[in-house]
């Protein structure tokens, strides 16, 4: 028995050099949190899928040459389908965090630490999403004090807290 596979119809020996798989680019590590809400503090929370489910506020990292700005409006929509529905804000604030071991891969050798500009998305009241299903599995409209239970990341819990003493 030989040690061998049929590659596009040719059999290679096992011995034989095959190149590995493109690696996919890696993400810049800076990114933003959109905290969208309604004047009644209600907060939209979406459903992670992947690499384990858990609810969050829209998020994304910044492509190459990207404003946090723009990145913000391009995953609102992204992961929403709002364009101009509301208002967007950026809240001044910015964190670090360690960025957990489930996505270092994602990330170029040697990077351990995300910083992320958080964004306040003001809409006038509870609407529907169209739901990005590559990477959400479902959403709810949620009082900000079960959000702020909810959220999986302190960053996400803090952005919410904020939101939560701004509006009261």
């Amino acid at each position: 028995m030989t040690d061998s596979v049929a590659v596009l119809g040719k059999s290679l020996d096992s011995k034989e050099a095959v190149a590995p798989p493109a690696l996919p680019v890696s993400r810049r590590p800076e990114s933003v949190l959109v905290v969208v809400h309604t004047p009644a503090a209600d907060v939209l929370l979406l459903k992670r899928r992947d690499p384990f489910a858990f609810w969050q506020s829209v998020t994304g990292s910044l492509d190459a040459g990207e404003l946090h700005a723009t990145t913000a409006v391009r995953e609102l929509f992204e992961e929403t389908g709002f364009r101009d529905e509301g208002e967007m804000i950026d809240s001044g604030v910015c964190r670090t965090f360690t960025i957990d071991p489930r996505w270092l891969d994602r990330y170029p050798p040697g990077v351990s630490t995300n910083q992320e500009h958080a964004w306040t998305y003001r809409v006038p009241d509870v609407c529907e999403v169209e739901l990005c299903l590559q990477e959400h599995t479902e959403y709810r409209w949620v009082p900000i004090d079960e959000a702020i239970e909810m959220v999986w990341s302190w960053t996400n819990k803090d952005a919410l807290e904020r939101l939560r003493r701004e509006l009261s």
